[in-house]
């Protein structure tokens, strides 16, 4: 059974008289990315495709830690105990990043990078390669004891105390989608799908008034029966999923997901599967949904009540089936 989820606030906007779908596509970031508009009908959409590549290119050339000349590349190599200033953007999703972490005790941490590259989900010594060698207990406790980097939110500026590798990767992608459903808004493009490495954010609506409608990703590897398929209404809303499916390995027999607890250094290894988050901001998805699968189902369910964030977790059991848990406000968004 299908079951439907719809925004609490619905615009009355109507998209334009005989608009027509236009389709844009591309790669960023590692991944792909998409973009759906609703357009006039003598609208060649000239340039739209090239706007939105180079507002990607803009957002890997500051936030990227694969590339080495990006400005966080930079700010990850830079002198113990020295400040550095960051671009408007970098600097801003940075102090949403920070925020995270501190209101979720750290389950989510933008200065975890150097955890993660000793997994092997960073940009170097990758964990397919032959000669990886997962981390000594005693490297993941010289990376738990660096200290945080610092902002200072009047310079708009970050201290580097030596060592401190940030990582944005899960937020990075939220903020581009966001990003560009901002550009294509400037560029007079108001009804949207955005879409960047499976984050997505609506605004508007199509050309026949219907909501741009989304099914809620399901667990990659499941053969048994999950819950009931969740469709959302992406009307002014955004999506995003973390889930144990998506990037992990497998040595002697167990199995290592790409998502890092920042508190102990080591893989998670709760009982959830994936944690699906609905916003209106597609970077405040993303890293929630991260921080929420580091928590667990009972303790990320219960920090999602205190946030009042839309939010599903499917668990796994131990006969291989799933159960599901919504947070109160998303449970106020079925459609019953």
């Amino acid at each position: 059974m299908r079951r439907v989820l719809l925004p609490h606030v619905v615009s009355e906007d109507a998209p334009p008289a005989g608009g027509v779908i236009r389709d844009f596509a591309g790669h960023s970031m590692g991944t792909s990315w998409s973009v759906r508009l609703v357009a006039a009908p003598d609208d060649p959409c000239a340039h739209v495709e090239q706007g939105l590549q180079q507002q990607l290119d803009a957002v890997v050339a500051e936030m990227s830690h694969w590339e080495i000349d990006s400005d966080l590349g930079r700010f990850n190599r830079a002198e113990a105990g020295s400040w550095q200033q960051l671009p408007p953007a970098f600097f801003d999703v940075l102090s949403f990043a920070l925020d995270v972490a501190r209101e979720s005790g750290r389950a989510y941490d933008p200065c975890a990078g150097a955890l993660v590259n000793l997994w092997g989900f960073g940009p170097h010594g990758r964990f397919g390669q032959p000669d990886f060698v997962p981390p000594s207990p005693a490297q993941i406790s010289a990376a738990l004891a660096l200290p945080p980097a610092l902002l200072d939110r009047e310079g708009r500026r970050a201290w580097q105390p030596g060592g401190v590798q940030l990582d944005l990767s899960a937020v990075a992608k939220g903020y581009s989608v966001d990003r560009l459903v901002y550009h294509l808004k400037s560029q007079g493009y108001a009804h949207c799908l955005v879409e960047v490495g499976g984050e997505l954010r609506g605004a508007g609506v199509k050309p026949d008034g219907q909501p741009w409608w989304v099914a809620l990703e399901q667990v990659g590897d499941a053969v048994a029966q999950q819950p009931d398929q969740l469709v959302l209404a992406l009307h002014g809303l955004s999506v995003a999923t973390s889930g144990d499916y998506r990037r992990y390995f497998e040595l002697d027999g167990r199995r290592y997901s790409h998502t890092i607890d920042p508190r102990n250094g080591m893989p998670i290894a709760n009982d959830l599967a994936s944690v699906t988050v609905v916003h209106p901001q597609c970077v405040a998805a993303d890293a929630w949904s991260t921080a929420l699968t580091v928590l667990g189902c009972e303790h990320g369910l219960r920090l999602a009540e205190r946030q009042g964030l839309a939010a599903r977790f499917v668990a796994r059991q131990a006969d291989g089936g799933f159960t599901e848990h919504m947070s109160t406000h998303l449970h106020s968004m079925l459609d019953e």
